[in-house]
């Protein structure tokens, strides 16, 4: 049959065993709703690296945190956008963008995960590693180690309109990557070999967008205790 593959008989030792194509071996495909628990943190008891937030709302251009001794492998945060912020700040790399979204495995600011909604240069969702073995601080990773990730699937977003509120949430599982904006799949794709040993904490980024932070829900699987006074630096460069 044209476009297809035919299993055959093999007759052995007298039985007869029917051996399948590799196709029909293969794992079974992610499961297109989110596998991994979450539980929700208070925004004041995140790792505040860059920026400030004021109660909930963050209105600087550059905006850093993590949510120390939680699990990394996923996070989820809903927000509304108030619109962009008064001041702008390039990224390190001279590109001027709005975006908003989430670290997975960050284990410092140049070996990590990012999931982000961006509006610059054109709306969508963009997922990269970061990835500088031996480096940890900005100021010895600058804005080298970018991969952008090539997805499998991805879906059109949603318009974020200001005052509207979103959710953004994404997941590692197994060797894939996923994310889904109001609870439907939008992006997934496969884990790069150079992540898979990563381990650290979610987190989130925002550049050069206003927003109130309605809630933080991050992997339940985590839940070390941390002392942010002693375990909490900020981090120094746009990145």
């Amino acid at each position: 049959m044209r476009g297809y593959r035919v299993a055959f008989l093999i007759a052995l030792g007298g039985r007869c065993e029917l051996t399948a194509p590799a196709q029909v071996m293969a794992a079974k495909p992610t499961s297109t709703v989110p596998q991994i628990a979450l539980h929700d943190i208070a925004p004041a008891s995140l790792c505040i690296t860059r920026g400030e937030l004021a109660g909930t709302r963050v209105e600087v251009p550059t905006f850093r945190a993590t949510a120390l001794g939680e699990g990394g492998d996923a996070a989820a945060i809903r927000f509304s956008v108030v619109g962009d912020t008064a001041r702008k700040r390039a990224l390190a790399s001279g590109a001027e963008r709005r975006q908003l979204g989430l670290k997975l495995r960050a284990v410092d600011g140049c070996n990590l995960l990012y999931v982000m909604w961006r509006l610059d240069p054109k709306p969508g969702l963009e997922v990269a590693l970061k990835r500088n073995p031996g480096s940890r601080t900005h100021g010895e990773c600058g804005a080298h180690g970018y991969t952008k990730l090539k997805p499998i699937r991805r879906e059109k977003l949603p318009a974020l309109v200001n005052g509207a509120t979103h959710e953004l949430r994404a997941e590692i599982a197994g060797d894939a990557i996923l994310a889904w904006v109001d609870d439907k799949l939008v992006w997934r794709g496969e884990l790069p070999v150079a992540a898979r040993d990563l381990s650290g904490p979610a987190g989130l980024r925002s550049d050069n967008l206003a927003f109130e932070l309605e809630s933080v829900s991050v992997d339940a699987r985590g839940g070390g205790k941390v002392d942010l006074a002693l375990d909490c630096h900020d981090e120094a460069g746009p990145d």
